[in-house]
């Protein structure tokens, strides 16, 4: 059997940190795949607003999340801190992937909880269709510090 595998990037400009709610853990007693998603479309929320952007205005344009692959690396269950590293790649005409670390933090340090990737075109509601990226989110993606 293929397994998903996701090459991150070196680094990382964006963080942010979230707890593990109850509503989180699925039947297993472990965080379910869903909820996962649901972390990163909040670390993915986070990460727009730190460019003053949203889902549905990034310059001006919405944005669509058109695939996703998360490479599950360890169980992550109620009350554990987590850390999600955030940051924009292969920018492109229409679109670019936003690329996830997602670590379980503890006292005894970090542990790699999950890699994820989303592809990401630009979309105007309106007319329901793609259309190009604008070339000041360009600009910031492409020169993250």
């Amino acid at each position: 059997m293929e397994r998903v595998k996701i090459n991150l990037p070196e680094t990382f400009n964006f963080k942010t940190e979230i707890a593990i709610r109850i509503t989180d853990v699925n039947y297993g007693g472990h965080v379910g795949n869903d909820s996962f998603l649901a972390m990163i479309q909040e670390a993915r929320l986070q990460f727009y607003k730190n460019y003053g952007y949203s889902e549905i205005n990034v310059e001006g344009m919405g944005t669509i999340m058109v695939d996703v692959a998360i490479e599950y690396k360890l169980e992550l269950f109620y009350g554990d801190e987590i850390e999600i590293s955030v940051t924009a790649g292969n920018i492109a005409r229409n679109g670019f992937d936003l690329f996830y670390l997602i670590e379980k933090t503890s006292e005894s340090g970090k542990q790699i909880a999950a890699k994820a990737k989303t592809g990401i075109l630009c979309f105007d509601y309106i007319a329901r269709k793609v259309v190009p990226m604008p070339q000041n989110a360009i600009d910031k993606f492409s020169n993250q510090s």
